[in-house]
């Protein structure tokens, strides 16, 4: 599934960090597999328009901006594999240079939910598995982050998902070029990530988050995903 939903025109101006992002350090060392399994435990898909988020927004966007989302956004879902490691990984895909749409960039392993799909989960893990070869005896689902809507008509729910060492990956050549791991720890660091403003499709200015890691940078949905994550693990329960 495309990751790389953003608005129409990059600016010049970029930040390394800004006055009133609630971002607060990471504090090292945390055990995020312990903490993930906690705050995720009993999350089911949440699909009512009031809970949408818009990749990199953490809120549902505001008037404006959803005046210009898609009425009826076709489903679809997304495998945010996290390999359990001695230092846990998030497995990522990279797109095929020649498709259409996205070419190249990084996303997570998922398409639309076809009607023969149970629900989310078997949607991103049938994907998973068709896309890069990942073999759902290795997968477990432990929760769902809140639905991500994108402008080129999809809503998205981002199905969280364990998986333990020890799979092969057989890439389906004409969708994914190439597959990698980063280590959690790293994007969950606030300092690892570049704040930039950029044009929306609303007109106005809005921020959005990029990780860059090596010769790689994720960015669009796939990183307003992982802050969602990153959130829903940091931030105070509502009892």
């Amino acid at each position: 599934m495309e990751g790389a939903e953003a608005p129409q025109a990059a600016t010049t101006m970029q930040h390394a960090s800004k006055e009133g992002d609630r971002t607060a350090a990471a504090p090292p060392h945390r055990d995020w597999a312990a903490i993930i399994r906690a705050r995720l435990a009993g999350t089911v898909p949440r699909h009512a328009d009031e809970d949408w988020l818009i990749p990199g927004l953490f809120e549902p966007g505001d008037a404006p901006r959803r005046r210009l989302l898609p009425r009826d956004p076709v489903p679809a879902a997304v495998l945010i594999p996290l390999v359990e490691r001695a230092n846990l990984t998030v497995l990522f895909t990279q797109r095929a240079t020649q498709l259409r749409n996205h070419a190249g960039q990084i996303s997570f392993p998922g398409g639309r939910i076809e009607p023969g799909d149970r629900g989310p989960a078997a949607a991103a893990t049938r994907e998973a598995g068709e896309e890069i070869g990942l073999d759902p005896r290795f997968v477990s689902v432990i929760g769902y982050l809140p639905d991500h809507v994108v402008i080129t008509g999809f809503r998205i729910t981002p199905v969280v998902a364990f998986v333990r060492p020890g799979f092969e990956l057989a890439l389906a050549s004409q969708e994914v070029e190439d597959t990698f791991e980063v280590p959690l720890r790293y994007l969950f660091d606030p300092a690892n990530h570049r704040l930039r403003r950029r044009a929306s499709i609303a007109g106005d200015e809005v921020e959005f988050r990029e990780i860059p890691f090596g010769e790689r940078t994720i960015w669009g949905a796939t990183a307003g995903m992982l802050h969602t994550l990153y959130r829903v693990c940091t931030e105070p329960q509502v009892p």
